[in-house]
């Protein structure tokens, strides 16, 4: 077994890792050709979807429009022994939708719409409304994943 396999994520620890962590790496690509990587909260969605919002009138929203490639990383770890990351490539899609944006903020801010109560839930919903009006969705779908867990090694190079 190489290396590579070894260190390789399981779908469901790919997964879990998503779900632990809050900050990501969205790069698209700017009109120059070169990469624009942003550190972007998320939230991940059972089939690995990757959900984010940003700005409407943000470089990355135009960067996208002009082409959806993107990737994402989320990486962890402050030795080698500790690596673990994930590299999502996807086409992303720009949802103009205030209900998706919504949802999507409340989520964000930590928000479960099922299990929070009925004025909770509407409280948070009318804190983010003003900024949501100014803002879309940006979800991807992965395309591919790579990762890699150092840990699995346990020290052995």
């Amino acid at each position: 077994m190489s290396r590579r396999d070894q260190i390789q994520m399981t779908q469901d620890e790919t997964l879990e890792f998503l779900r632990t962590n809050k900050t990501a790496i969205l790069t698209s690509v700017g009109k120059d050709g070169y990469p624009h990587p942003m550190p972007m909260w998320f939230l991940v969605e059972d089939d690995g979807t990757v959900l984010f919002t940003t700005f409407r009138k943000s470089q990355k929203v135009r960067n996208i429009e002009a082409n959806p490639k993107v990737g994402i990383l989320v990486e962890s770890g402050e030795e080698y022994s500790q690596l673990k990351g994930v590299l999502l490539h996807s086409q992303a899609e720009i949802v103009d939708d205030l209900e998706e944006a919504l949802k999507t903020m409340v989520r964000l801010a930590g928000g479960d719409p099922m299990t929070e109560n009925l004025e909770e839930r509407e409280n948070l919903r009318n804190a983010v409304l003003p900024t949501a009006k100014k803002r879309v969705v940006i979800r991807c779908a992965p395309e591919k994943f790579i990762t890699w867990n150092h840990t699995k090694l346990k020290g052995k190079y």
